[in-house]
């Protein structure tokens, strides 16, 4: 067995045998499955039907049929929490089956299979299979080491992989994990590679109670119960309702940890409250989802404890309630309701009906007095609930609803002094029932971090000396516009305002956005002081851009046109706007003002444009709203020029801390207005530890710069790099980061250093690492190929704003050409093997380049056809060892590589002159690897022929005819066993065939 059986795959099956699997070996699969192509274990789930439902084996076996013809991923999730009913003997209707005990775990039966050979057109083999009474519910992929911070690795491909090529493996599957026998990380079914979390909480056990993370991460999420918890209540399918698309979501474990606290409060009674906080962008919103269902549905939780429940989700203003009504309809929840009006709540609360879900807003219970009947079978979910405490809106709501359950939500810390929301939501002395904060989320990668930069100070707003400013910026205006404007007294806003201020913002913002955020697609939210100031940085910033459009030679009329596109307007709308004004000025900003207005439809629109990557609208300007519920991950940068504090502050800078690619490491604040230069005054009615590391200087980041640099080239040290040429001292470094070890800790740090060069550039403080830089990254592509003999990564990872640098590098070094892995087909593929006339370094080079381009041809062919090309793999094992032990010349090598190649190709064309046509000699390569010993004579020769046959005159898209392929395996079947073949070579030689067949042989 190799070191990933050894330190990943053998400590998985064992930690789970461990909690309760049984192991089933490679062996046994063949008697669980009606043949290898499918993925249910037969007996196992039969069983479970009748053990779980008192049904007859014969309508269990009717049942197991129905069931292995279900397709879909999503019906699946229906079928195993409950929704599956059909005919029974013995019953006049249809009788609801369960799959799962969800009660009484132990009455399940969890097994873990290995190498699981799923036959398809491309047959695949994953490590690990986790069954639920012969389910296939998750898929583990063992692979060492992960890239465990950048969510890379082969492991994270190869799940890809399986998901395309044996896609009935995953009907049934929930989510995947990926191991390298330390590190666990887990995904939905069909999550890319960046959504994949850990588990780091292993609530209610204490994470000293696990001997290491592999443990702690199995027992997390396969511990029976709770792999049936996350089975039963856990996992949605949320749907877009712009685009249609669908998104398969699993929890993360602050949700797992929130829902599970909030039921056992409800169930045992105890305490009729609690207070979780989940900072903004962490999934706050679906975490009230998950807890709607776990209330609702209730699987494993017995029925007594919460009968049937009437729940209410409550927001205090009507965007959230959009957002999170939008949430719930688009994750099928049972039956919400959205309430519209006054009389439409107490209709519905005052029904007397149980089992109702509401969603509404506070304010709706204004004026309110009289308690309904049926309070105490009420939960309500109040969403931002410090907000609902103003006024008197939380006293009409507990006056209505006497005994209900009031369970507070926030996306924000509480203040310290704020002691109504503590005394209404939070039980004495404890503060949060769960707590998810800010440096959690953006160590989970669940959020991004923020980090703000101010802008030149002599924009900035002081208002200590807001009289002093007044006098210096508008000593121009006339006298009595001065004594006016100071009757009335100065504001912030006259300031902000001042036409000179807003132009000279307006080209700083578009001159570092275009250079910033523009290159990656990324967009920006500008955050404006009122109304006014919303048109005015309009007009400024559509000016700045169409004279830039301009200048770079489109035409005048087009560039206003385009730059008039590229910002939308989002504010409200107000009844003045449609009042005439004999102040000229008064009279273009009420125009405007209602010109740029969008209604609701056209919001949702600029929204939905706002969210595409590299389209417009690039800005959305705004004053008041979009700054809470509004999500868009394509959002990197604000530009703040209104005076923010506390929540207010707190939620407007969280609009850029979604998780959007690689490429977007960080949020960053852009500060106009002064509010960075007063941050912890801003932020002081908070404790200091639930805000700390609310955004943070953009010094802090040209830190974290440096000493990346510095750890990265500390480990580079020994490779001298002055007096020799660059494939020289990649070839140095090469050999000082031997074992794989070093590479891979080199990987990480190198890594680590061009993501903060990303996330600073444009920033000056970047330029003294561009050259580093470059050296670094096209290296790791160098070592790539040297080291892992893969090919190497493209820039593509790269933020735009360093690819073409990178890219320019690699052309100006020649190393371009090292990169380049061609195929074999391609005339220039020889080229490398010509020995003359080069150096050490050369041949070093081109050696290590055709072990790279010739291991990935070798596998593409094994894929293709093993039986014909299997016997090329130890061959070129054995070539890449004499290469890696240095026990063969440069020269001598590409000698042998270029014999190698030469007989490789050779192959491909091996049928002519043998008598067979190409597929005839395929499948007697078929026959020779599997039942080469069981053909007399020359036996096989003809029997490839005729099995050839069978498929060469099948009709057209037999392949995707699933009666018609089982006829032509039975004609292949009848022809083998003439021949002589016996099982279990017979069965082995009618699946072989097809699989060749599927791939060779499939007709349009």
């Amino acid at each position: 067995m190799g070191s990933e059986y050894q330190l990943a795959e053998k400590p998985t099956i064992d930690a789970l045998v461990s909690i309760g699997y049984d192991f089933v070996p490679k062996a046994a699969q063949g008697g669980l499955r009606d043949g290898e192509n499918q993925v249910l274990f037969r007996p196992h789930l039969v069983e479970a039907l009748q053990r779980l439902n008192g049904i007859s084996e014969a309508d269990a076996q009717a049942a197991y049929a129905e069931l292995i013809t279900k397709s879909d991923n999503q019906e699946w999730l229906a079928l195993l929490r409950g929704s599956f009913s059909r005919p029974v003997s013995g019953q006049p209707t249809e009788k609801t089956l369960r799959l799962i005990d969800f009660a009484t775990p132990a009455n399940n039966e969890f097994t873990v299979t290995t190498q699981l050979y799923v036959k398809a057109e491309k047959s695949r083999i994953p490590d690990l299979v986790v069954h639920v009474n012969g389910i296939p519910l998750v898929v583990i992929e063992a692979k060492s080491p992960l890239v465990a911070k950048s969510k890379t690795g082969e492991a994270f491909d190869q799940i890809k992989q399986y998901e395309r090529d044996i896609a009935r493996l995953f009907y049934t599957n929930l989510f995947n994990i990926v191991t390298d026998g330390t590190t666990v990380l887990y995904g939905a079914t069909g999550a890319p590679s960046k959504f994949y979390g850990y588990w780091r909480d292993p609530w209610p056990r204490d994470e000293k109670e696990f001997t290491s993370e592999l443990q702690k991460g199995l027992w997390s999420l396969l511990e029976p119960s709770r792999l049936l918890d996350l089975l039963a209540h856990f996992i949605v399918f949320e749907t877009d309702p712009d685009t249609g698309t669908t998104i398969k979501k699993a929890c993360r474990y602050q949700q797992f940890r929130a829902v599970n606290k909030v039921v056992d409060r409800v169930v045992q009674g105890k305490h009729d409250r609690g207070l979780i906080w989940h900072t903004q962008g962490s999934g706050k919103s679906l975490t009230m989802v998950f807890l709607a269902l776990k209330l609702k549905t209730h699987l494993t939780v017995p029925d007594g404890d919460l009968a049937n429940p009437n729940l209410m989700v409550l927001t205090d203003r009507i965007d959230l309630d959009d957002q999170i009504s939008a949430t719930f309809q688009a994750c099928g929840l049972p039956n919400p309701v959205s309430i519209d009006s006054v009389a439409d709540l107490h209709k519905h609360i005052h029904s007397g009906v149980d089992g109702l879900t509401v969603l509404s807003t506070i304010f709706k219970f204004a004026g309110s007095k009289s308690p309904i009947p049926n309070s105490k079978n009420w939960i309500v979910m109040v969403d931002e609930c410090h907000r609902t405490q103003e006024k008197d809106l939380g006293a009409y709501l507990r006056a209505t609803l006497p005994e209900a359950r009031f369970f507070g939500f926030t996306g924000t810390p509480i203040k310290k002094n704020d002691k109504d929301t503590y005394a209404n939501f939070g039980v004495v002395g404890e503060g949060y029932l769960d707590k998810y904060g800010i440096d959690d989320a953006v160590r989970d990668g669940a959020t991004v971090p923020i980090h703000y930069t101010g802008r030149k100070t002599d924009w900035q707003i002081d208002d200590a000396k807001i009289d002093i400013l007044f006098d210096n910026w508008f000593a121009d205006l006339p006298d009595e516009e001065i004594a006016r404007i100071k009757e009335r007294g100065v504001t912030v806003a006259d300031l902000v305002k001042h036409p000179r201020r807003v132009e000279l913002i307006a080209f700083d913002i578009w001159t570092h956005f275009k250079a910033y955020a523009m290159p990656d697609g990324f967009k920006a939210q500008v955050v404006a002081i009122d109304r006014e100031a919303v048109v005015l940085l309009k007009r400024a910033l559509t000016k700045v851009i169409a004279e830039d459009l301009a200048k770079g030679g489109m035409a005048e009329a087009d560039a206003w046109t385009q730059a008039d596109a590229y910002a939308a307007c989002v504010y409200s709308k107000s009844q003045e706007d449609e009042k005439p004004s004999e102040d000229a000025h008064e009279h273009g900003v009420r125009k405007d003002l209602l010109a740029w207005y969008l209604d609701k439809e056209r919001e949702r629109e600029a929204k939905r444009a706002f969210g595409k990557r590299g389209q417009p609208p690039h800005f959305l300007i705004v004053c008041d709203k979009l700054l809470t519920g509004f999500d868009a991950p394509s959002e990197s940068v604000m530009y703040l020029d209104k005076p923010l504090r506390e929540h207010t502050l707190l939620q407007a800078i969280a609009r850029t801390n979604r998780v959007a690619d690689d490429k977007k490491h960080n949020g960053l604040i852009v500060d106009y207005i002064g509010v960075s230069n007063k941050l912890d005054e801003a932020l002081e009615s908070y404790r200091a530890d639930d805000v700390q590391n609310a955004m943070k200087n953009l010094d802090e980041l040209r830190s974290l710069l440096r000493t990346a640099h510095a750890a990265v080239m500390a480990m580079a040290k020994g490779a001298k790099r002055s007096g020799k040429t660059l494939d020289q001292q990649y070839h140095a470094l090469v050999e000082l980061l031997r074992p794989e070890d070093k590479w891979i800790e080199f990987r990480r740090k190198a890594r680590e250093f061009i993501g903060f060069y990303q996330a600073l550039s444009p920033d000056p403080s970047a330029l003294a690492f561009t050259a580093d830089l470059k050296w670094v990254a096209n290296f790791l592509r160098f070592a790539t190929i040297s080291i892992e003999k893969k090919e190497s990564i493209d820039h593509t990872a790269y933020s735009e704003k360093i690819r073409a640098m990178l890219e320019e590098h690699l052309d100006a070094t020649g190393l371009s050409v090292t990169f380049k892995i061609r195929s074999i087909t391609d005339p220039e593929f020889d080229q490398d093997f010509d020995t003359s006339g080069k150096s050490e370094e050369d041949l070093k080079t081109a050696a290590i380049k055709k072990t790279t381009e010739l291991k990935k041809e070798v596998q593409v062919r094994i894929d293709n056809n093993p039986h014909q090309y299997e016997k090329f793999s130890d061959r070129l094992k054995q070539l890449l060892e004499r290469l890696e032990s240095n026990q063969i010349a440069w020269a001598e090598w590409l000698k042998e590589a270029e014999a190698f190649a030469a007989d490789l190709k050779a192959e491909a064309n091996a049928h002519e002159g043998s008598g067979f046509t190409k597929t005839q000699y395929g499948v007697h390569q078929v026959l020779l690897s599997i039942a080469g010993d069981e053909l007399d004579g020359d036996g096989s020769a003809p029997l490839a022929v005729d099995l050839e046959l069978v498929y060469a005159t099948a009709p057209s898209q037999w392949q995707e005819k699933s009666e018609l392929r089982k006829d032509l395996r039975k004609g292949v079947r009848v022809k083998a066993h003439a021949a002589g073949l016996r099982n279990p070579v017979l069965n082995q030689t009618v699946e072989q065939v097809e699989d060749y067949a599927l791939k060779h042989m499939a007709k349009g």
